[in-house]
């Protein structure tokens, strides 16, 4: 079988072995000093620059409002979004707040409570959990029952003024978890929605379901019945849901043949539409055609992928490297699954990382979006292949022990009528809030309706089909502050004070959705990763939904990227040191991080990347290793590895990196794009759909002869260092020194001693360096080797011997030698 895809005949795979959202950039301000910030974020908080303490109307139809589940009162389109003390809702049952934490009451002992960090913290998660499934009896695996929710104020005593919005959002979450247990069997059930809705095929025929509650009538068309509208007319059931069922033909073979192109066509408010499954599996765009079509996909048993090796275990740390499958190719075109697969997945092992996170895999009909306007949300894109051979991608890349992590949109969908869900019964109110509630102005898209139960199954059962069908070891959610807040983040400054957090703007509807997938996703893939993308800082973020927090195993540490480029714009007297290590350890201490010196965000057209920002137009001239230098350059390949080292060290208990950031990439991103003519006449120019920078120059990184190889080099050491020290997770990690006259930071994490000069002239000799072991040390990573572009000042032969002379508050220290702009690492020698 064969599917034409852009253009281009792509094979179904057999398994080895068997017979847009781009929106101004926006800014936000959290000052705490136990609170993750992100003063910059692309497309989503306005507000005023940061500033750190370095010492411390569309028409709504209406519809049914009923769902599927029977003798419920329960009002699906309202909005659960005020706080607790001022809820209606809260005024009107002010008992319950006493009520949905089982009879548990908080003591004044939360005042006294330890605040764990790193490795420590996540023993202390994995015991209580392994504690709770003795004591409840359910084993890891099976999703757990809901808890108390009240360890939260033991871990973070701030939250005890706001007991009662907290609690009353977790009775909000108990009261869904009761409801699904009662009418739908569980979460398990109720999250395998794939199983009963779209197209699912028995051995008597194939079965259609639907939810479309604002359709008048409803048939099913395709290839199969010519296109047929009145060849199989669907019935529609009291809840909304409309059903056909599709004998065998007479010899037995499926009324619909795999590869079949399929639509829906209703009978709807907005008049006669076609439009692709919500639930459908595959989506295509033929050559020549703008709209995609959906394809009824079930190859035979022996095209079908099968898998062959094991998912790995989660690591203590991940090493993230962020990519995007169509523009990982060095030429200017659509890369594939198999390319990336047999090309880059090899590179990522070689380079050191232990995970892969890969954006743009949901089907989006505009490629220009990054893959976050998606269309239909169970179908990996087509663009760059079939759904088998993204099986194959995955699979070798657990042969090669990498985690993959998809990328998930559950924060919006594209506003796109053709192609996705927006109108798709006809109405405003279907999937998405309606009005100005259910459109996000800045990104051009709908908003879902968190609160709505059928909103609820396709979301939870959309992040099952992943981690089920395809193997994915985890998410990352984007957009996480947009769904927790009404005013989605936008022109709003996060401040750390924790009324921003639990008040009128919260959306408890979908924060009780994000507890709710991370319950499911954590209860039956017990090693899968969740990380959320949240710049507000919202507390409880990443602990378990059994102790009151949200669930996720990570927050990304958002603020550091965008601190780099503000400090990239300041002459080199002006870095502040403690402002540097400010921003990086102002975060949650109770809760992971990941964190990124730059992401895909800095490297998108009209931004910069730090590579460009240091080295500017110098790059496209001077980065022959035999040629001459400038200034200009020797500055940035030396800051360029400092940066990320110090971001990796300090920064967080993960780290990302965006595919080419490892190299200096000298180019942005800029999608195929033709012109844009906006209402008022104003012609936006676009780019003559060039897939020119559209790609990565992965040969740049590769070449010997080139600068850029040696940055790459230098990403490859830093990362085996980190495979082999694991210093992220240590529990111990000691700031020694941050000198502003001499521009050094001196930190300690495990039994490695970071050295950072980042003075432009001045070099150290005898530089005395504090350490709390005594022993003999030796340097393990040396930002000025010649290997990775530096000039060769440190001697690596050379012993370090530790003596009882204090120094920096530490009992021990010993000397180095401090070369300009380098970072140099030690290593305590144990016998």
């Amino acid at each position: 079988m064969t599917f034409s895809l852009a253009g281009v005949r792509i094979p179904a795979v057999r398994p080895a072995g068997v017979p847009c959202r781009f929106g101004s950039e926006q800014r936000s301000v959290v000052n705490l000093s136990v609170l993750s910030k992100k003063d910059h974020v692309r497309r989503k908080i306005l507000a005023g620059n940061s500033s750190y303490d370095t010492d411390s109307p569309s028409t709504t139809v209406a519809t049914s409002g009923k769902m599927l589940i029977p003798d419920v009162d329960l009002d699906v389109s309202s909005s659960s979004t005020t706080s607790a003390e001022n809820s209606p809702v809260a005024a009107e049952d002010s008992q319950a707040f006493e009520k949905v934490s089982s009879g548990t009451t908080i003591e004044d002992e939360a005042e006294s409570a330890p605040i764990l960090s790193g490795s420590v913290f996540e023993e202390k998660m994995n015991e209580d959990v392994n504690s709770q499934a003795s004591e409840s009896g359910w084993k890891v695996g099976v999703i757990p029952p809901p808890g108390t929710g009240q360890k939260i104020y033991k871990i973070d005593p701030f939250l005890k003024p706001h007991r009662a919005h907290l609690d009353y959002r977790y009775g909000q979450y108990k009261k869904i978890r009761e409801l699904i247990d009662k009418h739908e069997g569980g979460l398990d059930t109720f999250s395998r929605g794939y199983e009963k809705f779209g197209f699912n095929r028995s051995a008597a025929g194939i079965t259609y379901r639907e939810w479309a509650p604002g359709a008048k009538s409803a048939s099913l068309i395709g290839d199969f019945n010519n296109w047929n509208p009145n060849a199989d007319v669907m019935s529609r059931n009291e809840f909304g849901v409309w059903e056909i069922f599709l004998p065998n033909n007479a010899d037995g073979s499926p009324a619909i043949p795999h590869g079949s192109r399929v639509k829906i066509r209703m009978d709807t408010p907005s008049g006669i539409k076609d439009s692709i499954p919500a639930w459908i599996k595959f989506s295509v765009q033929a050559p020549g055609e703008i709209p995609y079509n959906g394809i009824y996909y079930d190859p035979p048993e022996e095209e079908k992928y099968l898998f062959q090796h094991a998912q790995p275990k989660a690591p203590k740390s991940l090493r993230i490297y962020e990519s995007h499958v169509g523009m990982s190719s060095t030429e200017p075109k659509i890369n594939t699954y198999v390319s990336f697969r047999d090309d880059v997945l090899p590179r990522i092992k070689r380079l050191g990382y232990n995970a892969v996170q890969i954006m743009a895999i949901q089907e989006h009909s505009y490629y220009a979006s990054f893959g976050y306007h998606v269309t239909n949300f169970f179908a990996p894109s087509s663009r760059f292949g079939t759904p088998d051979e993204l099986k194959s991608l995955i699979d070798k890349a657990h042969e090669l022990g990498l985690l993959v992590l998809m990328d998930i949109v559950h924060s919006h969908a594209s506003n796109n009528v053709l192609d996705g869900l927006n109108q798709f019964d006809g109405t405003d109110t279907h999937y998405f809030h309606s009005g100005s509630r259910g459109y996000h102005w800045m990104w051009d898209s709908r908003l879902f309706n968190y609160g709505n139960w059928e909103v609820m199954r396709f979301l939870l059962s959309n992040a099952r089909w992943w981690l089920d069908e395809y193997k994915f070891d985890g998410f990352r959610f984007d957009g996480v502050t947009s769904m927790m807040y009404t005013h989605h983040g936008l022109q709003v400054a996060f401040t750390g004070n924790y009324n921003e957090y639990f008040g009128l703007t919260t959306d408890v509807d979908a924060v009780v959705y994000l507890m709710l997938v991370n319950d499911l996703i954590h209860g039956l893939f017990p090693d899968a990763v969740t990380v959320g993308e949240d710049v507000s800082g919202m507390p409880a973020f990443g602990i378990p939904v059994q102790d009151g927090g949200i669930g996720f195993n990570y927050r990304l540490h958002m603020a550091v990227a965008d601190k780099w480029i503000d400090i990239l714009k300041l002459k080199d007297e002006d870095w502040k040191m403690g402002d540097i290590v400010y921003t990086l350890t102002n975060r949650r201490w109770q809760e992971k991080c990941v964190v990124y010196a730059e992401s895909h965000d800095q490297a998108l057209v009209g931004d910069k990347t730090i590579a460009f920002w240091l080295m500017d137009k110098d790059m496209y001239d001077f980065m022959a290793v035999d040629g001459p230098s400038t200034p200009r350059i020797d500055r940035g390949i030396a800051l360029h590895k400092m940066i990320r080292l110090i971001t990796m060290g300090l920064g967080g208990d993960g780290y990302l990196n965006f595919m080419g950031n490892e190299f200096g990439h000298p180019e942005w991103i800029d999608f195929p794009r033709g012109d844009r003519y906006l209402p008022s006449g104003e012609v936006v120019p676009g780019n003559k759909d060039s897939y020119d920078k559209c790609r990565r120059r992965f040969d740049l990184g590769d070449a010997y002869f080139l600068r850029y190889h040696g940055l790459q080099e230098f990403d490859q050491a830093m990362q085996h260092l980190e495979e082999t020290y694991c210093f992220m997770t240590s529990v111990h990690q000691y700031i020694s020194r941050k000198n502003e006259e001499d521009k050094t930071v001196i930190f300690e994490r495990g039994n490695l001693v970071f050295v950072f000069n980042f003075h432009w002239e001045n070099s150290y000799f005898d530089y005395r360096v504090g350490c709390l072991k005594p022993g003999k040390y030796k340097v393990v990573l040396d930002s000025d080797d010649k290997l990775f572009g530096g000039f060769g000042r440190i001697d690596h032969s050379v012993d370090y011997f530790s003596t009882e002379k204090k120094h920096d508050n530490r009992d021990c220290s010993f000397s180095v030698y401090a070369p300009s702009r380098t970072a140099v690492v030690y290593a305590l020698l144990e016998d």
